[in-house]
């Protein structure tokens, strides 16, 4: 993947920091530096301020083949795909009067328009903070396929089944194996089979209470997708990924496709403003922490935790099938409150000292983290969760909680 010269996004910025006061036009002036100036200018256009592609702030490169402004990050992406053409850095690179002029006649808004006319409500806008996989795909499919202008044909996202091999973690031995996945939008399932001519599935997951994110890092698969569902109430996640970028982006979206098809049906009055927050989500945090037993007389063990809106689930490895246990975070006018610090009294043997405390109405949990960083960012999430207003679901899975306990 190209990488610019670590000096020019800071040249960039140094060139670039007082677009909004550029230098008066002299005599003297180059046509690069005439060229650098105009362009500067027209980052202040509604639209250019950030990446065309995964929304960055501040775009530091133009494509002067397609009229859009992007990010260091997505220029490496259209450099390696030639057939969208080329990108120049806006402030280092020599400017064509006519890819100047190209430029300022285009730009991102205008871009968008034509390049995703028809792109559909289920299909993943990937943010600069998304995986390499999602990036190159998204950039892909506008500018390479085409898959969202006018013109565009029916999408494969939605066809009425999705077939295929996937590579998926054995939930025992840790061993990627090729199992068959079979996507139904009309049965709103995803069904997996452990041979290719099993006549029964290993597990039929429905769509409505599975979610699918991509997890690069932690599989350790630039294609890692992790699927969750609830089996019986309880989490089970399974950790799949495909070869090919293309094909495991699909199936993520197509996996979007039936969720929103099978909403549609669901809540026949709601919009697609009001359905898209309920398709896939990211967790909203991932990370170790040591935690203590119900007694708190345990000694503390490190312990991968994972935060999924409301649930925060603990696991040995990151990788498990099921998790160790969970902890339901309703409202703070229901009795949960989480609060920095240790009771005083714990019996404490971990080495890592950054305490927080999250008190429900049938107990307190008690964690530590590694450092006053993470711990506050712990705190920042727990602290939103507790804020968020309950929906009708989430008294339903909290009563599913107390009864548990």
């Amino acid at each position: 993947m190209f990488a610019a010269p670590p000096s020019e996004p800071h040249l960039l910025t140094r060139a670039c920091m007082h677009a909004s006061h550029p230098p008066p036009v002299t005599g003297d002036m180059t046509d690069n530096e005439r060229a650098a100036r105009t362009l500067r200018h027209l980052l202040q256009t509604a639209g250019n301020g950030s990446c065309a592609d995964c929304g960055a702030d501040n775009p530091e490169w133009g494509s002067c083949s397609l009229g859009v402004f992007i990010c260091l990050g997505c220029s490496g992406i259209h450099r390696n795909i030639p057939s969208i053409g080329k990108v120049k850095s806006l402030c280092l690179s020599r400017w064509e009067d006519s890819e100047v002029q190209f430029m300022s006649e285009c730009g991102n808004d205008a871009m968008r328009v034509k390049y995703e006319a028809t792109l559909p409500v289920y299909y993943y806008k990937p943010t600069h903070r998304d995986c390499q996989a999602l990036k190159e795909q998204w950039i892909r499919a506008k500018y390479e396929r085409q898959e969202f202008t006018e013109d565009s044909k029916k999408l494969i996202y939605e066809d009425e089944r999705k077939d295929g091999m996937l590579m998926k973690r054995g939930r025992d031995n840790g061993q990627f194996l090729n199992r068959r996945f079979v996507l139904s939008l009309r049965d709103g399932t995803l069904k997996y089979y452990t041979k290719l001519d099993a006549k029964e599935p290993k597990a039929a997951i429905k769509v409505d209470n599975m979610n699918a994110c991509f997890q690069p890092d932690k599989i350790g698969n630039p294609n890692g997708l992790q699927i969750t569902y609830l089996k019986d109430h309880v989490t089970r996640n399974i950790f799949v990924y495909h070869d090919s970028s293309k094909e495991i982006v699909d199936w993520f979206n197509s996996i979007r496709a039936a969720q929103l098809h099978y909403l549609k049906v669901a809540f026949p009055g709601a919009t697609d403003v009001e359905l898209k927050p309920k398709l896939t989500r990211s967790f909203l945090k991932e990370g170790y922490m040591e935690k203590t037993g119900p007694r708190q007389t345990e000694g503390f063990k490190k312990r991968w935790f994972t935060l999924d809106h409301r649930r925060l689930m603990y696991f040995k490895d990151p990788l498990d099938a099921f998790a160790k246990g969970e902890v339901f975070l309703g409202h703070r006018d229901h009795g949960y409150r989480v609060t920095i610090g240790l009771p005083a009294g714990t019996h404490y043997n971990g080495s890592w000292q950054y305490g927080v405390t999250i008190q429900t109405p049938e107990r307190s949990f008690l964690f530590t983290c590694e450092t006053d960083l993470e711990l506050k960012d712990w705190m920042r999430h727990f602290s939103d969760v507790i804020s968020t207003p309950m929906s009708p679901q989430e008294y339903t899975v909290e009563a599913y909680f107390k009864h548990k306990h």
